[in-house]
């Protein structure tokens, strides 16, 4: 069933509450990546120029304790905001009360504020029944375009839209239209490309590819867990023990299902998990007991390319090595320019480690569509139904 999108509401001179996804990275007071914040301007300007009451409100950080409070206001993300929209973001450092009511009542069509930080209420993330009516009661309609919190039941999101008409923002609709594409009806061949550190952080997900992939090609720290389920020796590379067995099982059921597992035929290896670490590349048949993979090798770069060719759909999350240093980067980076020259495919990147790989490595605009959202992207992958989307009304 499809959702009700932004443009089907008629909201001039409406109250319209926004939930976006405005957890940006901060360093010392500052923004120091406003991808997201970015994100959320499409959606924003049709409100705006469509002479809506702008209410937008978000999250920023992890708030238990009064003390985790410091440093997580969204005052700097208003300033960044107004730049971006190029008009006044009125920035309100309440999250309920007389202050806040007063300066929505005062905002006129066109105009937009931004609320303090959702999680300085405690009851936020417990999806708290009397603050998401509150919330609600600010605005005539909501609109949800954070999919980042898709895949938590919170009051901001869940809460509010037990009370109000809810319709989902372009960016959400463009995270339901790709990467619930891929678990509905993708365009075949469908090849996934797993990374990342662990096995156990992707189980769902492999389990769900196998019945949907034609390929799974599997990198990342997580490939040895694997090699080692096919009795090769590993070293001192990264190894879930408690998943030898549920690798085996994974392996077993590809091959009865029909997908092909793809894993790496060599590995750039080190004896320290240093940049500076002498490295060489070898055969994963000839992994010393004092050395640890750290990238994926040229060898497997050239496989999984190969692999790729001719897929319609391809859905990459994780990366293939420790990206993060230099000398353990090339396997991520070849791994992208493979997706990137792919000319007809549906390519889309699911949120986390390998959205920041492509975008540091200069390929964002090369991929169809890349997540905004890490976790919600790996649960919707895995089939399953995220809270914040379920609550959006149907068409």
């Amino acid at each position: 069933m499809a959702k009700k999108i932004v443009s089907d509401f008629d909201v001039a001179g409406k109250k319209v509450l926004i939930r976006v996804d405005f957890n940006v990275p901060m360093k010392d007071g500052a923004i120091s990546d406003d991808n997201r914040i970015v994100a959320a301007l499409p959606t924003l300007q049709h409100l705006l120029q469509k002479g809506a009451k702008v209410i937008a409100f978000s999250h920023l950080g992890k708030v238990k304790k009064e003390e985790d409070k410091k440093g997580k206001s969204l005052a700097p993300v208003a300033e960044r905001l107004s730049q971006l929209l190029k008009q006044t973001v009125k920035f309100v450092a309440a999250t309920r009360g007389a202050e806040l009511e007063s300066a929505i009542d005062e905002l006129q069509n066109g105009e937009i504020l931004l609320f303090e930080n959702t999680r300085f209420e405690s009851g936020e993330t417990k999806n708290d029944a009397e603050l998401g009516k509150y919330w609600a009661s600010l605005g005539d309609l909501f609109v949800n375009d954070a999919f980042g919190t898709a895949h938590r039941a919170h009051a901001s999101n869940v809460g509010v839209a037990e009370h109000l008409e809810t319709a989902a923002g372009f960016l959400m609709e463009k995270e339901i239209k790709y990467i619930g594409g891929v678990v509905d009806a993708p365009k075949r061949p469908l090849v996934a490309i797993l990374g990342g550190a662990k096995v156990s952080d992707k189980i769902g997900v492999i389990e769900s590819l196998i019945d949907k992939a034609d390929k799974i090609l599997i990198g990342g720290g997580m490939m040895f867990t694997f090699l080692k389920a096919m009795d090769k020796e590993i070293g001192k590379s990264l190894l879930e023990e408690d998943k030898i067995d549920l690798a085996k099982n994974l392996l077993t059921k590809a091959e009865q299902k029909g997908a092909q597992i793809i894993l790496p035929v060599d590995v750039v290896l080190a004896r320290e998990f240093s940049n500076e670490a002498a490295h060489h590349t070898a055969s994963v048949d000839e992994i010393a007991a004092d050395e640890m993979g750290l990238d994926i090798g040229a060898a497997t770069v050239k496989l999984f390319g190969e692999a790729l060719s001719g897929a319609q759909t391809v859905v990459w999350n994780g990366p293939m090595g420790v990206f993060e240093m230099s000398n353990f980067a090339l396997g991520t980076i070849g791994v992208c320019k493979a997706i990137a020259a792919l000319e007809d495919a549906e390519t889309i990147i699911g949120g986390g480690d390998s959205a920041a790989a492509a975008m540091q490595l200069g390929f964002a605009d090369q991929f169809s569509h890349i997540s905004t959202g890490g976790g919600a992207s790996l649960e919707y992958l895995e089939g399953k139904v995220l809270p914040g989307i379920a609550a959006i009304n149907d068409k």
